[in-house]
């Protein structure tokens, strides 16, 4: 399994009331297939597509966690990702554990307060397979705070960041869930040691406006790959989930938010003909 760069988005899962019915959920919205995982205690499902590890599902073990897709950054060191994180104003919520002979994770919140994860790798780098349908592509943080969240992940991760237009262009992922184009400025991070711009870039942060609710909170929205983004919100409807927003086209494609039959919250992206 190739490595991964640091600060390189290298894995998501979700947290789930009902690991079965995730499965038959993102088993038939996406194609993939299961086993039995042994990074975490508790029930826990690797995805495959095509054979290829792509995600995972989990059974949540406290019912008061969010039912949620979450990150992972890739580190090299992550006692030294943990000390930097608090440094800088972030939390830590779950101290480094590790996860057999897998890799070493830990878990922590941005000055925001939005949520994601480490991983050190072991034995397993992370996805492998990424960019091509039914596996991951994208990730953004929304927040209100993005100055402060701004410096935090180009402190930590050693994000360059590039701005994408003006507010109140239509940008990438603009906004919150729907709000694409709603002038809501977008910047994209790019690893350190890359030129930074959209070309090179592995995530982005967006801005929760006004127009939400003030109890929103600050959040990661993680994207999948598909090959037709109106099939996939109409199938993710058929088996139970919502589509809160709608697919539209972006200057990178055709998008669309969707929740899953739990209510996990995830993006797809069919990318543009070439």
């Amino acid at each position: 399994m190739a490595a991964f760069a640091h600060s390189a988005p290298c894995w998501v899962d979700v947290q789930l009331p009902d690991l079965e019915a995730g499965k038959r959920f993102y088993g038939e919205l996406f194609g993939w297939t299961f086993r039995a995982g042994d990074v975490a205690g508790g029930a826990y499902a690797d995805a495959l597509s095509d054979g290829e590890l792509v995600a995972a599902l989990a059974a949540k073990q406290d019912g008061r966690m969010p039912t949620a897709w979450g990150i992972y950054f890739a580190t090299d060191d992550i006692v030294a990702s943990v000390a930097l994180i608090r440094q800088q104003g972030g939390q830590v919520i779950t101290e480094p554990v590790r996860a057999g002979r897998h890799g070493v994770l830990a878990q922590a919140a941005d000055p925001g307060g939005a949520v994601f994860g480490l991983w050190q790798a072991g034995d397993r780098s992370g996805f492998q397979k990424q960019n091509e349908p039914g596996s991951f592509c994208w990730t953004e943080v929304y927040t209100r705070q993005k100055d402060r969240v701004d410096a935090f992940y180009e402190t930590v991760f050693g994000f360059r960041g590039t701005d994408l237009g003006e507010p109140g262009a239509d940008e990438p992922g603009t906004g919150d869930p729907g709000a694409a184009g709603s002038g809501v400025d977008f910047r994209v991070w790019s690893p350190e040691g890359t030129e930074p711009g959209p070309d090179t870039a592995v995530g982005g942060r967006g801005v929760i406006t006004d127009a939400f609710p003030a109890e929103m909170p600050s959040y990661f929205l993680s994207y999948f790959a598909v090959a037709d983004c109106d099939a996939i919100a109409e199938s993710a409807v058929r088996l139970g989930g919502r589509v809160p927003a709608a697919p539209f086209d972006i200057p990178y494609g055709r998008m669309a938010v969707l929740h899953d039959n739990q209510g996990a919250v995830f993006a797809v992206l069919q990318p543009p003909a070439s």
